[in-house]
Protein backbone atom coordinates (compact mmCIF):
# COMPACT_ATOMS: atom_id res chain seq x y z
CA UNK A 1 0.00 0.00 0.00
CA UNK A 2 1.02 3.64 -0.45
CA UNK A 3 1.59 5.10 3.00
CA UNK A 4 2.24 8.68 4.10
CA UNK A 5 4.35 8.94 7.26
CA UNK A 6 4.52 12.26 9.10
CA UNK A 7 6.98 12.57 11.95
CA UNK A 8 9.34 10.21 10.13
CA UNK A 9 12.41 11.60 11.91
CA UNK A 10 10.77 11.42 15.34
CA UNK A 11 11.11 8.78 18.03
CA UNK A 12 8.12 6.69 16.88
CA UNK A 13 8.43 7.39 13.16
CA UNK A 14 12.04 6.20 12.93
CA UNK A 15 11.02 2.86 14.44
CA UNK A 16 7.83 2.41 12.44
CA UNK A 17 9.42 3.20 9.06
CA UNK A 18 11.62 0.06 8.71
CA UNK A 19 8.65 -2.11 9.75
CA UNK A 20 6.49 -0.61 7.00
CA UNK A 21 9.25 -0.99 4.40
CA UNK A 22 9.85 -4.61 5.47
CA UNK A 23 6.13 -5.32 4.97
CA UNK A 24 6.43 -4.16 1.37
CA UNK A 25 4.62 -0.83 1.66
CA UNK A 26 5.69 2.17 -0.39
CA UNK A 27 6.28 4.95 2.13
CA UNK A 28 6.38 8.69 1.53
CA UNK A 29 8.05 10.42 4.48
CA UNK A 30 7.10 13.98 5.36
CA UNK A 31 9.96 15.79 7.12
CA UNK A 32 10.61 19.42 7.97
CA UNK A 33 14.32 19.12 7.22
CA UNK A 34 15.69 16.68 4.65
CA UNK A 35 19.16 17.00 6.15
CA UNK A 36 17.88 15.14 9.23
CA UNK A 37 16.30 12.36 7.15
CA UNK A 38 19.13 9.83 7.32
CA UNK A 39 17.43 6.44 7.46
CA UNK A 40 20.15 4.27 5.96
CA UNK A 41 20.86 3.32 2.35
CA UNK A 42 18.70 0.16 2.39
CA UNK A 43 15.57 1.96 3.57
CA UNK A 44 16.12 5.09 1.50
CA UNK A 45 15.98 3.00 -1.68
CA UNK A 46 12.40 2.04 -0.87
CA UNK A 47 10.93 5.38 0.21
CA UNK A 48 10.24 8.92 -0.99
CA UNK A 49 11.09 11.94 1.12
CA UNK A 50 9.34 15.28 0.84
CA UNK A 51 10.16 18.40 2.82
CA UNK A 52 7.07 20.07 4.26
CA UNK A 53 5.94 21.87 7.39
CA UNK A 54 2.44 21.21 8.74
CA UNK A 55 2.23 24.86 9.77
CA UNK A 56 2.84 25.88 6.14
CA UNK A 57 -0.18 25.08 3.95
CA UNK A 58 1.69 25.71 0.72
CA UNK A 59 4.41 23.18 1.52
CA UNK A 60 1.80 20.44 2.07
CA UNK A 61 0.84 20.57 -1.60
CA UNK A 62 3.88 18.33 -2.19
CA UNK A 63 1.97 15.41 -0.65
CA UNK A 64 1.08 12.90 -3.40
CA UNK A 65 -2.55 12.41 -4.38
CA UNK A 66 -2.49 8.59 -4.50
CA UNK A 67 -2.13 7.85 -0.77
CA UNK A 68 -3.92 4.88 0.81
CA UNK A 69 -3.00 5.25 4.51
CA UNK A 70 -1.56 8.22 6.41
CA UNK A 71 0.11 8.26 9.82
CA UNK A 72 -0.09 11.38 11.96
CA UNK A 73 2.82 11.10 14.41
CA UNK A 74 3.51 14.80 14.88
CA UNK A 75 3.30 16.40 18.31
CA UNK A 76 5.22 18.65 20.64
CA UNK A 77 5.40 19.14 24.38
CA UNK A 78 7.56 22.20 24.72
CA UNK A 79 8.65 23.83 21.47
CA UNK A 80 6.91 27.05 22.46
CA UNK A 81 4.39 28.51 24.85
CA UNK A 82 1.63 28.34 22.26
CA UNK A 83 2.36 24.76 21.19
CA UNK A 84 -1.29 23.75 21.74
CA UNK A 85 -2.48 26.28 19.16
CA UNK A 86 0.29 25.24 16.77
CA UNK A 87 -0.70 21.60 17.10
CA UNK A 88 -4.32 22.48 16.32
CA UNK A 89 -3.34 24.47 13.22
CA UNK A 90 -1.06 21.64 12.08
CA UNK A 91 -3.90 19.12 12.40
CA UNK A 92 -6.29 21.35 10.44
CA UNK A 93 -3.77 21.93 7.65
CA UNK A 94 -3.01 18.21 7.47
CA UNK A 95 -6.70 17.27 7.39
CA UNK A 96 -7.51 19.74 4.61
CA UNK A 97 -4.63 18.52 2.46
CA UNK A 98 -5.36 14.83 3.05
CA UNK A 99 -8.98 15.47 2.03
CA UNK A 100 -7.64 16.27 -1.44
CA UNK A 101 -6.00 12.84 -1.74
CA UNK A 102 -7.30 9.28 -2.04
CA UNK A 103 -6.43 8.51 1.58
CA UNK A 104 -8.76 5.89 3.03
CA UNK A 105 -7.52 5.91 6.64
CA UNK A 106 -5.52 8.16 8.97
CA UNK A 107 -3.83 6.59 12.02
CA UNK A 108 -3.07 8.96 14.87
CA UNK A 109 -0.97 8.15 17.94
CA UNK A 110 -2.22 10.13 20.92
CA UNK A 111 -2.15 9.85 24.72
CA UNK A 112 -4.63 8.30 27.14
CA UNK A 113 -7.17 11.00 28.04
CA UNK A 114 -9.57 9.35 30.49
CA UNK A 115 -8.92 11.55 33.52
CA UNK A 116 -11.45 14.35 34.06
CA UNK A 117 -8.67 16.85 34.77
CA UNK A 118 -6.28 16.73 31.81
CA UNK A 119 -2.89 18.41 31.53
CA UNK A 120 -2.32 21.04 28.84
CA UNK A 121 -0.32 18.48 26.88
CA UNK A 122 -3.08 15.84 26.94
CA UNK A 123 -5.79 18.42 26.18
CA UNK A 124 -3.80 19.37 23.10
CA UNK A 125 -3.60 15.72 22.01
CA UNK A 126 -7.38 15.41 22.39
CA UNK A 127 -7.97 18.62 20.42
CA UNK A 128 -5.81 17.29 17.59
CA UNK A 129 -7.85 14.07 17.55
CA UNK A 130 -11.08 16.06 17.32
CA UNK A 131 -9.76 18.09 14.38
CA UNK A 132 -8.49 15.02 12.51
CA UNK A 133 -11.87 13.31 13.02
CA UNK A 134 -13.52 15.94 10.79
CA UNK A 135 -11.77 14.60 7.68
CA UNK A 136 -13.19 12.66 4.71
CA UNK A 137 -11.41 9.47 5.75
CA UNK A 138 -11.63 6.88 8.52
CA UNK A 139 -9.69 8.01 11.59
CA UNK A 140 -8.08 5.46 13.90
CA UNK A 141 -6.74 6.92 17.14
CA UNK A 142 -4.42 4.89 19.35
CA UNK A 143 -4.09 6.45 22.80
CA UNK A 144 -0.89 5.26 24.43
CA UNK A 145 0.27 5.38 28.03
CA UNK A 146 3.88 5.81 29.15
CA UNK A 147 6.09 4.39 26.39
CA UNK A 148 9.11 2.38 27.56
CA UNK A 149 11.96 1.74 25.15
CA UNK A 150 15.61 2.54 24.57
CA UNK A 151 15.83 6.26 23.95
CA UNK A 152 12.26 7.12 25.00
CA UNK A 153 11.88 10.18 27.23
CA UNK A 154 10.13 8.18 29.97
CA UNK A 155 12.77 5.44 29.98
CA UNK A 156 15.70 7.86 30.03
CA UNK A 157 14.23 9.97 32.83
CA UNK A 158 13.51 6.91 34.97
CA UNK A 159 17.03 5.66 34.22
CA UNK A 160 18.60 8.96 35.28
CA UNK A 161 16.65 9.06 38.54
CA UNK A 162 17.29 5.46 39.55
CA UNK A 163 20.93 5.19 38.55
CA UNK A 164 21.98 8.55 40.02
CA UNK A 165 20.01 8.76 43.27
CA UNK A 166 20.31 6.06 45.98
CA UNK A 167 17.70 7.97 47.99
CA UNK A 168 14.99 10.04 46.30
CA UNK A 169 12.94 12.73 47.98
CA UNK A 170 10.18 12.84 45.42
CA UNK A 171 6.88 14.66 44.79
CA UNK A 172 3.56 13.07 45.69
CA UNK A 173 2.67 12.55 42.03
CA UNK A 174 4.85 9.42 42.25
CA UNK A 175 1.65 7.80 43.60
CA UNK A 176 -0.20 8.53 40.34
CA UNK A 177 -1.25 5.44 38.40
CA UNK A 178 -0.18 4.74 34.83
CA UNK A 179 -0.02 1.86 32.38
CA UNK A 180 3.42 1.66 30.74
CA UNK A 181 3.72 -0.03 27.36
CA UNK A 182 6.77 -1.28 25.45
CA UNK A 183 7.75 0.63 22.32
CA UNK A 184 7.79 -2.64 20.36
CA UNK A 185 4.12 -3.20 21.27
CA UNK A 186 3.21 0.34 20.23
CA UNK A 187 4.79 -0.28 16.83
CA UNK A 188 2.80 -3.53 16.47
CA UNK A 189 -0.45 -1.74 17.23
CA UNK A 190 0.37 0.94 14.66
CA UNK A 191 1.28 -1.60 11.97
CA UNK A 192 -1.70 -3.91 12.55
CA UNK A 193 -4.15 -1.01 12.33
CA UNK A 194 -3.40 -0.50 8.62
CA UNK A 195 -6.52 -0.85 6.45
CA UNK A 196 -8.37 -2.76 9.18
CA UNK A 197 -12.12 -1.92 8.99
CA UNK A 198 -12.55 -3.05 12.61
CA UNK A 199 -10.66 0.04 13.79
CA UNK A 200 -12.09 2.62 11.40
CA UNK A 201 -13.54 5.76 13.03
CA UNK A 202 -12.69 4.57 16.52
CA UNK A 203 -10.28 5.37 19.33
CA UNK A 204 -8.53 2.75 21.45
CA UNK A 205 -6.44 2.97 24.59
CA UNK A 206 -3.24 0.95 24.41
CA UNK A 207 -1.37 0.20 27.61
CA UNK A 208 0.71 -2.65 28.94
CA UNK A 209 -0.68 -5.49 31.02
CA UNK A 210 0.04 -3.82 34.39
CA UNK A 211 -1.16 -0.71 36.21
CA UNK A 212 1.68 0.79 38.23
CA UNK A 213 2.41 3.98 40.11
CA UNK A 214 5.46 5.99 39.11
CA UNK A 215 7.03 4.96 42.41
CA UNK A 216 6.55 1.28 41.55
CA UNK A 217 8.07 1.90 38.13
CA UNK A 218 11.17 3.42 39.70
CA UNK A 219 11.58 0.62 42.23
CA UNK A 220 11.07 -2.13 39.64
CA UNK A 221 13.60 -0.41 37.40
CA UNK A 222 16.06 -0.51 40.30
CA UNK A 223 15.33 -4.21 40.79
CA UNK A 224 16.02 -4.98 37.13
CA UNK A 225 19.33 -3.09 37.40
CA UNK A 226 20.26 -4.79 40.67
CA UNK A 227 20.19 -1.54 42.65
CA UNK A 228 18.83 -0.77 46.10
CA UNK A 229 16.87 2.45 46.13
CA UNK A 230 14.73 4.26 48.69
CA UNK A 231 12.00 6.73 47.76
CA UNK A 232 10.50 9.24 50.17
CA UNK A 233 7.40 11.06 48.94
CA UNK A 234 6.76 14.58 50.23
CA UNK A 235 3.44 16.45 49.85
CA UNK A 236 4.91 19.95 49.79
CA UNK A 237 6.80 19.93 46.51
CA UNK A 238 5.10 22.33 44.09
CA UNK A 239 4.90 21.70 40.32
CA UNK A 240 7.64 24.30 39.81
CA UNK A 241 9.93 22.59 42.33
CA UNK A 242 9.09 19.20 40.82
CA UNK A 243 10.07 20.53 37.38
CA UNK A 244 13.38 21.84 38.71
CA UNK A 245 13.96 18.49 40.44
CA UNK A 246 13.54 16.60 37.17
CA UNK A 247 15.54 19.19 35.25
CA UNK A 248 18.63 19.08 37.47
CA UNK A 249 18.69 15.32 38.08
CA UNK A 250 17.83 14.08 34.59
CA UNK A 251 18.84 14.94 31.03
CA UNK A 252 15.52 16.60 30.22
CA UNK A 253 15.13 20.28 29.38
CA UNK A 254 13.25 22.53 31.78
CA UNK A 255 10.39 23.09 29.32
CA UNK A 256 9.97 19.36 28.83
CA UNK A 257 10.24 18.76 32.58
CA UNK A 258 7.41 21.25 33.16
CA UNK A 259 5.18 19.50 30.63
CA UNK A 260 6.00 16.09 32.08
CA UNK A 261 5.24 17.14 35.65
CA UNK A 262 1.95 18.61 34.48
CA UNK A 263 1.07 15.29 32.80
CA UNK A 264 2.37 13.06 35.61
CA UNK A 265 -0.31 14.35 37.95
CA UNK A 266 -2.93 12.82 35.64
CA UNK A 267 -3.70 9.10 35.65
CA UNK A 268 -3.07 7.47 32.28
CA UNK A 269 -4.89 4.14 32.60
CA UNK A 270 -6.52 2.37 29.66
CA UNK A 271 -10.30 1.93 29.57
CA UNK A 272 -9.95 -1.69 28.47
CA UNK A 273 -7.77 -4.01 26.39
CA UNK A 274 -10.21 -4.23 23.49
CA UNK A 275 -7.61 -3.70 20.78
CA UNK A 276 -5.18 -6.13 22.40
CA UNK A 277 -7.88 -8.79 22.23
CA UNK A 278 -8.82 -7.87 18.66
CA UNK A 279 -5.23 -8.21 17.46
CA UNK A 280 -4.60 -11.23 19.74
CA UNK A 281 -1.35 -9.77 21.08
CA UNK A 282 0.76 -10.90 24.01
CA UNK A 283 2.14 -7.68 25.45
CA UNK A 284 5.47 -7.35 27.24
CA UNK A 285 5.45 -6.76 30.98
CA UNK A 286 7.11 -3.63 32.38
CA UNK A 287 10.20 -5.62 33.41
CA UNK A 288 10.38 -7.28 29.99
CA UNK A 289 10.18 -3.89 28.27
CA UNK A 290 13.09 -2.66 30.43
CA UNK A 291 15.16 -5.76 29.65
CA UNK A 292 14.47 -5.31 25.94
CA UNK A 293 15.54 -1.66 26.15
CA UNK A 294 18.83 -2.48 27.87
CA UNK A 295 19.52 -5.23 25.37
CA UNK A 296 19.29 -2.64 22.58
CA UNK A 297 21.55 -0.28 24.53
CA UNK A 298 24.16 -2.96 25.17
CA UNK A 299 24.16 -3.95 21.50
CA UNK A 300 24.31 -0.29 20.44
CA UNK A 301 21.11 -0.71 18.44
CA UNK A 302 19.18 2.38 19.54
CA UNK A 303 17.20 3.37 16.46
CA UNK A 304 15.90 6.67 17.82
CA UNK A 305 16.13 8.81 20.93
CA UNK A 306 14.07 11.71 22.25
CA UNK A 307 17.38 13.48 22.99
CA UNK A 308 17.94 13.93 19.25
CA UNK A 309 14.68 15.85 18.87
CA UNK A 310 14.97 19.64 18.80
CA UNK A 311 12.71 19.74 21.87
CA UNK A 312 15.69 18.54 23.95
CA UNK A 313 17.79 21.60 23.16
CA UNK A 314 17.90 25.27 22.21
CA UNK A 315 18.14 25.09 18.42
CA UNK A 316 15.17 26.32 16.40
CA UNK A 317 14.74 26.20 12.64
CA UNK A 318 16.37 23.94 10.07
CA UNK A 319 19.93 22.65 10.11
CA UNK A 320 20.58 24.51 6.87
CA UNK A 321 20.12 27.76 8.82
CA UNK A 322 23.33 26.99 10.74
CA UNK A 323 25.46 25.12 8.19
CA UNK A 324 27.20 28.23 6.87
CA UNK A 325 29.63 29.21 9.60
CA UNK A 326 29.75 33.03 9.76
CA UNK A 327 32.98 34.86 8.97
CA UNK A 328 32.35 38.50 9.79
CA UNK A 329 31.98 39.94 13.27
CA UNK A 330 33.19 36.68 14.80
CA UNK A 331 36.03 35.48 16.99
CA UNK A 332 37.85 32.33 15.92
CA UNK A 333 40.16 29.80 17.54
CA UNK A 334 41.71 27.72 14.74
CA UNK A 335 44.23 24.95 15.43
CA UNK A 336 45.96 22.70 12.92
CA UNK A 337 47.77 19.46 13.66
CA UNK A 338 49.51 16.93 11.43
CA UNK A 339 47.78 13.57 11.52
CA UNK A 340 49.80 10.38 10.97
CA UNK A 341 46.60 8.57 9.97
CA UNK A 342 43.63 10.50 8.61
CA UNK A 343 41.49 7.37 8.89
CA UNK A 344 42.24 6.88 12.60
CA UNK A 345 41.70 10.58 13.30
CA UNK A 346 38.28 10.53 11.63
CA UNK A 347 37.31 7.47 13.66
CA UNK A 348 38.27 9.28 16.87
CA UNK A 349 36.31 12.36 15.86
CA UNK A 350 33.27 10.20 15.13
CA UNK A 351 33.42 8.84 18.69
CA UNK A 352 33.65 12.21 20.41
CA UNK A 353 31.39 13.09 23.33
CA UNK A 354 29.07 10.97 25.43
CA UNK A 355 30.78 8.31 27.52
CA UNK A 356 33.94 8.62 25.41
CA UNK A 357 34.41 12.25 26.44
CA UNK A 358 36.23 15.05 24.64
CA UNK A 359 39.80 13.74 24.64
CA UNK A 360 40.98 16.23 27.21
CA UNK A 361 39.72 17.81 30.41
CA UNK A 362 36.57 15.74 30.81
CA UNK A 363 36.11 17.04 34.35
CA UNK A 364 36.26 20.56 32.99
CA UNK A 365 33.68 19.67 30.33
CA UNK A 366 31.42 18.21 33.03
CA UNK A 367 31.82 21.34 35.14
CA UNK A 368 30.91 23.45 32.10
CA UNK A 369 27.85 21.26 31.64
CA UNK A 370 26.87 21.75 35.29
CA UNK A 371 27.20 25.53 34.95
CA UNK A 372 25.06 25.37 31.83
CA UNK A 373 22.35 23.49 33.75
CA UNK A 374 22.45 26.13 36.48
CA UNK A 375 21.99 28.79 33.80
CA UNK A 376 18.99 26.94 32.38
CA UNK A 377 20.75 25.18 29.50
CA UNK A 378 20.78 21.55 28.40
CA UNK A 379 23.93 20.60 30.30
CA UNK A 380 26.14 17.66 29.41
CA UNK A 381 23.74 14.81 30.23
CA UNK A 382 22.26 14.10 26.81
CA UNK A 383 25.30 12.11 25.75
CA UNK A 384 24.87 10.58 22.31
CA UNK A 385 22.49 8.00 20.85
CA UNK A 386 25.03 5.83 19.04
CA UNK A 387 28.69 5.43 19.96
CA UNK A 388 29.83 4.74 16.38
CA UNK A 389 27.60 6.74 14.04
CA UNK A 390 26.83 10.45 13.82
CA UNK A 391 24.01 11.91 11.75
CA UNK A 392 22.91 15.46 11.07
CA UNK A 393 20.46 16.50 13.77
CA UNK A 394 21.90 14.23 16.48
CA UNK A 395 22.58 15.61 19.94
CA UNK A 396 26.10 15.16 21.34
CA UNK A 397 26.14 16.42 24.92
CA UNK A 398 25.36 20.15 24.66
CA UNK A 399 26.12 20.26 20.92
CA UNK A 400 23.86 19.66 17.91
CA UNK A 401 25.26 17.98 14.80
CA UNK A 402 24.74 20.31 11.84
CA UNK A 403 26.80 18.41 9.25
CA UNK A 404 28.50 15.02 9.35
CA UNK A 405 30.26 13.47 6.37
CA UNK A 406 32.75 10.76 7.26
CA UNK A 407 34.04 10.31 3.70
CA UNK A 408 34.64 14.02 3.41
CA UNK A 409 36.20 14.10 6.87
CA UNK A 410 34.08 16.97 8.17
CA UNK A 411 32.00 17.32 11.33
CA UNK A 412 30.22 20.56 12.22
CA UNK A 413 28.63 21.10 15.64
CA UNK A 414 26.51 23.96 16.97
CA UNK A 415 26.41 24.76 20.70
CA UNK A 416 23.03 24.54 22.44
CA UNK A 417 24.38 25.74 25.77
CA UNK A 418 23.42 29.09 27.31
CA UNK A 419 25.83 31.67 25.89
CA UNK A 420 25.98 35.41 25.10
CA UNK A 421 26.40 34.47 21.46
CA UNK A 422 26.57 31.51 19.09
CA UNK A 423 29.31 28.88 18.82
CA UNK A 424 30.27 26.46 16.06
CA UNK A 425 32.87 23.71 16.51
CA UNK A 426 34.25 22.22 13.30
CA UNK A 427 36.64 19.37 12.51
CA UNK A 428 38.06 18.96 8.97
CA UNK A 429 40.69 16.69 7.49
CA UNK A 430 42.70 18.41 4.74
CA UNK A 431 46.02 17.25 3.25
CA UNK A 432 46.90 14.96 6.17
CA UNK A 433 46.07 17.72 8.64
CA UNK A 434 43.29 18.08 11.17
CA UNK A 435 41.78 21.57 11.28
CA UNK A 436 39.87 22.27 14.47
CA UNK A 437 37.98 25.57 14.45
CA UNK A 438 35.87 27.27 17.10
CA UNK A 439 33.79 30.19 15.78
CA UNK A 440 32.03 32.52 18.22
CA UNK A 441 29.54 35.15 17.09
CA UNK A 442 29.05 37.42 20.13
CA UNK A 443 25.82 39.15 21.10
CA UNK A 444 26.51 42.59 22.48
CA UNK A 445 29.25 43.75 24.80
CA UNK A 446 28.89 40.81 27.22
CA UNK A 447 29.55 38.40 24.34
CA UNK A 448 32.90 40.05 23.66
CA UNK A 449 33.78 40.11 27.35
CA UNK A 450 32.86 36.41 27.57
CA UNK A 451 35.23 35.51 24.71
CA UNK A 452 38.26 37.21 26.26
CA UNK A 453 37.40 36.19 29.82
CA UNK A 454 37.47 32.49 28.98
CA UNK A 455 40.27 32.64 26.41
CA UNK A 456 42.93 31.05 28.72
CA UNK A 457 40.59 28.18 29.59
CA UNK A 458 39.58 27.66 25.95
CA UNK A 459 43.18 27.72 24.68
CA UNK A 460 44.27 25.30 27.39
CA UNK A 461 41.54 22.74 26.60
CA UNK A 462 41.36 22.92 22.81
CA UNK A 463 45.15 22.86 22.34
CA UNK A 464 45.40 19.54 24.18
CA UNK A 465 42.19 18.17 22.69
CA UNK A 466 43.42 18.38 19.09
CA UNK A 467 46.79 16.92 20.14
CA UNK A 468 45.07 13.89 21.66
CA UNK A 469 42.75 13.41 18.67
CA UNK A 470 45.60 13.12 16.16
CA UNK A 471 47.68 10.94 18.48
CA UNK A 472 47.73 7.34 17.29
Amino acid sequence: MRILLTGATGYIGKRLLPVLVHKGHHVTCVVRDKKRAAFGATIEKSIDIIEADLLDKESLQKIPQDIDIAYYLVHSMSDSRDYAEQEKVSAINFREQINKTTTKQVIYLSGIVNDQSLSKHLKSRLNVEQELAKGDYALTTLRAGIIIGSGSASFEIIRDLVEKLPVMVAPRWLKTGCQPIAISDVIRFLELSINNPAVFNQSFDIGGNEILTYKQMLLRFAKVRGLKRRIISVPVMTPRLSSYWLYFVTSTSYKLATSLVDSMRVEVIARNDELTQLFKLQLLSYEESLQQAFKKIEQNEIISSWKDSFVSGQLHGQLSDFINVPKFGCFKDVRIAETPSAENTIEKIWQIGGENGWYYGNRLWRFRGFMDKVAGGVGLRRGRTNIHTIRAGDAIDFWRVIYANKKEGRLLLYAEMKLPGEVWLEFKIRNKQLIQAVTFRPKGLWGRIYWYLFKPFRSFVFKRMIANIVKC
